[in-house]
């Protein structure tokens, strides 16, 4: 059974910096791709960054583009996502998620989510 866990969510000043971490277990994660998303408060959930396990080819949100930074550990299984620049429209909650890499555009499995707060 495929477990996704975040963490590292946090309240931070506007311009400061937050590492997110996703733990992934359950399976081999060599075809697929891991996700970043989030959802902030009554909007629509939308996609942040993906990394594919294998290769490590990465693509972010214009939103985003520039100030975070997803990458991966194979060995231990973990994502992160470095986020800096932080703005308040940065505010959500963060998901992590995992696809098949030639499956559907839809992730199979998703985390609970971890809060992010961007103070002004």
């Amino acid at each position: 059974q495929v477990q996704l866990v975040e963490s590292g969510g946090g309240l931070v000043q506007a311009g400061g910096s937050l590492r997110l971490s996703c733990a992934a277990s359950g399976r081999t994660f060599s075809s697929y791709v891991m996700d970043w998303f989030r959802q902030a408060p009554g909007k629509e959930r939308e996609f942040v960054a993906h990394i594919t396990w294998s290769g490590g080819i990465t693509r972010y949100a214009d939103s985003v583009k520039g100030r975070f930074t997803i990458s991966r550990d194979n060995a231990k299984n973990m994502v992160y996502l470095q986020m800096n620049s932080l703005k308040p429209e940065d505010t959500a909650v963060y998901y992590c998620a995992v696809r098949r890499l030639f499956g559907p555009a839809t992730p199979e499995y998703w985390g609970q989510g971890t809060q992010v707060t961007v103070s002004s």
